[in-house]
This record gives structure tokens, sequence and C-alpha cells, in this order.
């Protein structure tokens, strides 16, 4: 048994096999895994006795259930027109330039990837940046460098 089938088993096992398990065994396997593979997605259709498609075209519709590999860091940026209006646009530039990648890439090491979210549900501080599960808001392209500096340095 492969590592993936392993582990979608012990989230089903968790979760339940119900179809209303589906959102947190995807989940799951992001956090393990840091995307859903076409194996993962393969197994949670079996476990969950349910098609394929039902699985993949959840995975594919939000934003936070990546389908291809991402860094060990996500950066991503509210894209929304309050963080737009708020300079969002300046704290990507400053990121891309510093890692050196486009919004929808990774680093060549693997690190760090940079996208943008429709929503990060923080309009009232935007803008707003989120690495992996933490929220900086009302972050400036000086502090958002900083930041990802820091997470550069850990191992």
């Amino acid at each position: 048994m492969s590592k993936t089938e392993t582990l979608v088993r012990a989230l089903v096992d968790k979760h339940g096999k119900s179809r209303n398990s589906l959102m947190p065994v995807l989940q799951g396997v992001v956090k393990e895994e840091r995307y859903l593979s076409e194996e993962a997605m393969l197994e949670v259709a079996r476990e969950l006795d349910i098609s394929a498609a039902d699985v993949f075209g959840t995975a594919s519709f939000y934003t936070f259930l990546d389908t291809v590999p991402r860094g060990s860091y996500v950066i991503r940026v509210c894209k929304t027109i309050a963080c737009h209006m708020a300079g969002k646009d300046v704290v990507i530039d400053a990121l891309s330039d510093m890692l050196k990648i486009k919004v929808g890439e990774t680093t060549v090491d693997g690190k760090f990837t940079l996208l943008t979210a429709n929503c990060l549900g923080w309009c009232h501080k935007g803008p707003v940046m989120l690495v992996n599960d933490e929220v900086f808001p009302q972050i400036t392209a000086q502090k958002a460098v900083e930041i990802v500096e820091e997470y550069a340095r850990k191992k």
C-alpha cells in the first residue's frame, strides 16, 4: 500500500465514509502532501464510493485545494478590490522580484509558490498576505519581503 493510500484511508477512518467527508479528507491530504495528486483523488473516490469526476470537480473548484505541486511555503496575496486599492500590486511586484517568479509559479528550489486569492476575509485590513496558514494583514512591500526572508531562513 502506498503512502497516499495509507493517508487517505486514515483520513476516511477519521472523518467517515459519507459524501460529507469529502472536504475534510481532501483538506487532510493537502495538509500532508501539499497538493492533491491524481493518485490521491482516485483513492478518495474509491474510499468514499463517489466518482473521480466528483472529487476532481470539488478539488478544482476550491482555491485552497491545490491539484498541482506547490512550494513548501505557499504565499497568497488577496486580490479583491479592497486589497487592490490598498496596494496589493506593489506587494506582489516586490515578492515577484525577490523570489524571481511570477504569480502562479514556484521557486526553482521548491521552497515558495506565489499565488493570488479571491478573498482572504480581511478586507478591512488590506492588503493581506497568507503564508501557508499564517495571516499577515496591512502588509507593505517591505514587510512582505522581510516576512518571506524569515521563512527562507527556516530549514
